[in-house]
């Protein structure tokens, strides 16, 4: 079985999990410095106002697309964008490392590769050159070697490669695979996640490996695809579990090669990092600056309820000694273990109540030598993601969404107020140079798919929010010189019981104030998810509006960013507030001028895909409705999803709670009236195809108009570039007969 990698998930890696039912779209930064005398303006105009290369380049002189009128966005362009990811910095601070995808929709796959660019600026640089998925780049602590992984071979493994010149080494050959390469701090070893059956894992490695590699062969040479299964949590995702865990393991290095055999040091029936990606903020384990020690997450014992536990707990073990402790005792979950680098501390993320899968992540520091824990972010109403530390072990600097966007922040270890370095938009994956002057990382927005950038931070840097912002890679420029693309807006209406609710408006290219246009009105997946200023691959605001609509994403209740409690007042109340402010939120677009009322749609997946079949039962507002992999009938979705923990945090355990199925949309089918095409992938283990089939059913019996799009090769996401390309022209053919005919 291939190895699990959260970075397959991407940003929807959180959903329902239901947290990436889709997030929005779009962007638009100027070919750089390319478009003549007009950007040689922007660009003296930003030097002399002081303003950042990135903030500078936001802004397209009208002058600079006279010449050629910008064209609308097209279908063919969201496959044609580079696709970058996981930023890493040298630890010389001189180079940056990343990953770049493209898309080959005629072989139906993507490949991935990694590429260099200097943190000084000028051109990038393809650095590997794998036949399919080079990913996940990590520097050796001397900057000599880049550890990756790669399935060049048919199966992921562990590569090192000479910066300075060379092929790539395969470092690791096991047969479980490889991924998520972690150096530690001396150079000496390397850990590793695979994914091994847990009744080997206690074996010498040799003889673990062989016996997983047996088993492996022995399944796939027999005609018999039964399985059987006596727990819980037997598949996820998109994939059958088959019994095995995710374990930590760390290989000996030395000269670019292997010094050793990889040793397992999360023996036994339990994964060594979380194998849901709720519970996940990047590489789930840490060595200690001495590299004698490695810190894990380890998901929740005993076994038979970790499908309805989040208690996963922080544990260290000694390289040496092969002494294992538990660091924390929280009920909730814990992870992310990240050490000072002076050795006292170890960072990481906490919840406070069990079975909270949304519950705001707190940033905590535990002490080695008292063994106590405390929070540094107690006041910072909102959760904190990935995190660095700062070289002196004083501070660190963090990401946190705030209404819409994600900042980069900064918190003291001493405590104090919480410091915002990076504003705008959506800025992920950071990483800090050795000598802490300068963060690199991604950067997304409504406008724009990502491209790495910097930051000059630490003593001497400027404290002007944003101000220092350049931009490393180019990776779209080209493309992104001719489109027509537009600049979201942010409103904010009044919503059940008074509350604020934000919203952004995506309008057509070349928007017309004077006329009217079709109304696509979307809700967002989660439902502890929100419409962030940021770029999507799947539902693409720019690309959607580029077809002649007004798009509207609302941040209803549920939505993050807004403080918890705006986050809490969603859960067993699904089509109760939130279903108050959506059609808030519609009316303040009924409102505007340029909408026509008279066609008006709306879409959703996961937990948007929920709120279409609530709309169904609901409101007669719309003249159809798209549902994606939307939750049906609350009783079957409980029988067979997966991560039981979101369940009945969100309604409760059905036999318990009398008020399980308050809100679900099968009580309500006689209301049904709205044509919907419905949309299911028979591999989505969190909202089972059978939701959307039984929507599909009841539609069709009901003579309402329906379509049901089925993708037998599909889970939670449509991931195959020819699906995708099926998929969008599916909806936009039945958008196009329901609004503008």
């Amino acid at each position: 079985m291939a190895v699990f990698r959260l970075q397959d998930l991407g940003v929807f890696g959180k959903f329902l999990d239901f947290r990436a039912g889709f997030l929005p779209a779009a962007g638009m930064l100027i070919k750089s410095w390319t478009v003549g005398w007009a950007g040689q303006w922007l660009r003296v105009a930003c030097l002399l106002t002081g303003v950042g290369v990135a903030a500078g380049i936001l802004a397209v002189p009208a002058t600079a697309t006279a010449a050629a009128p910008a064209r609308a966005m097209e279908l063919e362009d969201l496959f044609r964008l580079k696709r970058l990811a996981d930023p890493q910095i040298s630890p010389d601070g001189h180079w940056v490392a990343y990953t770049v995808t493209e898309v080959e929709k005629a072989e139906n796959r993507s490949r991935s590769r990694i590429w260099l660019v200097s943190s000084a600026g000028g051109p990038a640089r393809q650095f590997t050159n794998g036949p399919k998925h080079d990913r996940h780049p990590r520097w050796s602590p001397d900057g000599k070697w880049l550890a990756f992984e790669s399935d060049r071979t048919g199966k992921a493994q562990i590569y090192l490669m000479p910066v300075a010149g060379g092929e790539a080494r395969a470092l690791t050959s096991i047969a479980t695979e490889a991924g998520q390469p972690v150096w530690s701090p001396d150079g000496k070893r390397l850990a590793f996640v695979s994914a091994v059956l847990p009744q080997f894992s206690t074996l010498p490695p040799g003889e673990s490996d062989k016996a997983n590699q047996k088993h492996d062969d022995d399944q796939e040479k027999s005609k018999v695809k039964a399985r059987i299964f006596t727990k819980l949590l037997y598949r996820h995702w998109d994939s059958w579990v088959e019994g095995k865990r995710l374990h930590v393991f760390v290989i000996p290095v030395r000269d670019g090669a292997a010094a050793g055999e990889a040793q397992d040091w999360t023996p036994g029936d339990r994964d060594g990092v979380p194998a849901a990606s709720t519970f996940s903020g990047g590489d789930e384990f840490d060595f200690s600056p001495d590299g004698h020690e490695l810190a894990y997450t380890a998901t929740p014992t005993p076994a038979r309820e970790e499908a309805w536990s989040t208690d996963h707990d922080i544990y260290t073990v000694n390289l040496e000694t092969g002494e294992r402790k538990q660091v924390t005792q929280n009920k909730a979950a814990d992870g992310l273990p990240r050490y000072s680098p002076d050795g006292k501390f170890i960072a990481y993320r906490a919840q406070s109540r069990p079975g909270a899968e949304a519950d705001r992540w707190q940033l905590m520091v535990y002490e080695r030598a008292t063994g106590q824990s405390r929070s540094l972010s107690a006041d910072f109403d909102t959760s904190v993601e990935g995190y660095v530390w700062t070289p002196k072990s004083d501070a660190l600097y963090l990401e946190a969404e705030e209404q819409g966007n994600r900042p980069i922040w900064k918190l003291a270890l001493a405590g104090g107020a919480v410091q915002k370095v990076v504003a705008d938009a959506v800025n992920g994956e950071i990483a800090l140079s050795g000598a802490g002057d300068r963060l690199v990382f991604s950067h997304q927005a409504l406008t724009r798919p990502v491209e790495i950038c910097q930051v000059r931070v630490g003593e001497g840097a400027s404290p002007a929010t944003g101000a220092q912002l350049v931009r490393l890679s180019h990776a779209n420029d080209e493309i992104f010189a001719d489109l027509a693309v537009s600049e979201p807006e942010s409103v904010w209406f009044t919503g059940a019981a008074g509350a604020k609710v934000q919203m952004w408006i995506v309008k057509p290219p070349h928007f017309d104030a004077a006329k009217q246009y079709p109304l696509v009105f979307w809700v967002h997946g989660g439902p502890q998810s929100a419409f962030m200023n940021s770029w999507s691959y799947r539902w693409n605001a720019q690309l959607w509006a580029a077809q002649g609509y007004v798009l509207a994403l609302p941040n209803p209740r549920g939505s993050p960013g807004f403080g918890q409690k705006f986050v809490d007042e969603i859960s067993r109340d699904w089509g109760g507030k939130v279903f108050e402010d959506l059609m808030a939120g519609l009316a303040e677009m009924e409102a505007k001028p340029y909408v026509d009322r008279t066609r008006m749609a709306a879409a959703g997946a996961s937990y948007g895909g929920y709120m279409m079949n609530w709309f169904q039962g609901h409101t007669d507002k719309f003249k159809t409705l798209v549902t994606h992999d939307g939750v049906f009938n609350f009783w079957s979705m409980y029988g067979s999803t997966e991560e039981l923990w979101f369940e009945e945090w969100e309604h409760g355990v059905p036999w318990q709670d009398p008020d399980f199925d308050k809100f679900s949309p099968h009580r309500f089918v006689a209301n049904f009236k709205t044509p919907n095409l419905i949309i299911h992938g028979e591999q989505d283990f969190r909202v089972p195809a059978t939701e959307g089939l039984s929507v599909f059913t009841v539609l069709q019996r009901k003579g309402i108009p329906s379509k049901m799009l089925y993708f037998p090769d599909e889970g939670h996401w449509v991931l195959k570039p020819q699906n995708s390309e099926l998929w969008h022209r599916t909806i936009f053919a039945w958008l196009e007969d329901y609004l503008k005919k």
